[in-house]
């Protein structure tokens, strides 16, 4: 089968995340004691940018007239 620029990019990203899938795996073993490790200021930063891979996304919930009147609201 000849190799086409396409294919060789697919190659190359799928090679790319199998390796980056390791990593983080690996290094997942290690994030507790790596954050016990950290100030408390830096350990509060790493948790709230890993917060949105944990949790779902809060959104702001807006009525509208009907459901006003279904809920009793003035």
């Amino acid at each position: 089968m000849k190799e086409t620029k396409n294919t060789k990019s697919i190659i190359y990203t799928t090679d790319i995340r199998s390796r980056l899938k390791e990593i983080i795996f690996k290094e997942m073993e290690n994030l507790p004691s790596d954050l016990e490790a950290l100030e408390t200021k830096d350990k509060i930063n790493v948790i709230c940018k890993l917060i949105p891979y944990v949790l779902p996304k809060v959104e702001a919930v807006h009525f509208t007239n009907d459901e006003n009147n279904f809920f009793n609201l003035p």
